[in-house]
């Protein structure tokens, strides 16, 4: 399975942006799709975005629609989380993951995200 590592978290102020980075090593071929999660304090992890690894085709939380954009780049092997307009309820470790068949089964460490009021 695929290695997943995340990068471009931080601490940011209210409306800002953050591009997060997710670089994929190993297994890059059988990938289906690939995703961002994210996980608040006291809560489950929660679906964000995701991005067929063959083809454009692109989904979002209600919550981030039109704030957040996901793409990718199958050279690099890399899957990028752009976020716009950021909001303190956006606070959360984000989850990098690959997605084989029906089944998100490789995932990264997390960043975390923290957006000041």
């Amino acid at each position: 399975q695929v290695q997943l590592v995340e990068s471009g978290g931080g601490l940011v102020e209210t409306g800002n942006s953050l591009r997060l980075s997710c670089a994929a090593s190993g297994g890059t071929s059988t990938i289906y799709a690939m995703g961002w999660f994210r996980q608040a304090p006291g809560k489950e992890r929660e679906f964000v975005a995701g991005i067929m690894w063959s083809r454009p085709d692109t989904s979002y939380a209600d919550s981030v629609e039109g704030r957040f954009y996901i793409s990718r780049d199958n050279i690099q092997n890399t899957v990028h989380l752009q976020m716009n307009s950021l909001k303190p309820e956006d606070t959360a470790v984000y989850y990098c993951a690959a997605k084989y068949g029906k089944i998100w089964a490789s995932w990264g460490q997390g960043t975390q995200v923290t957006v000041s009021a």
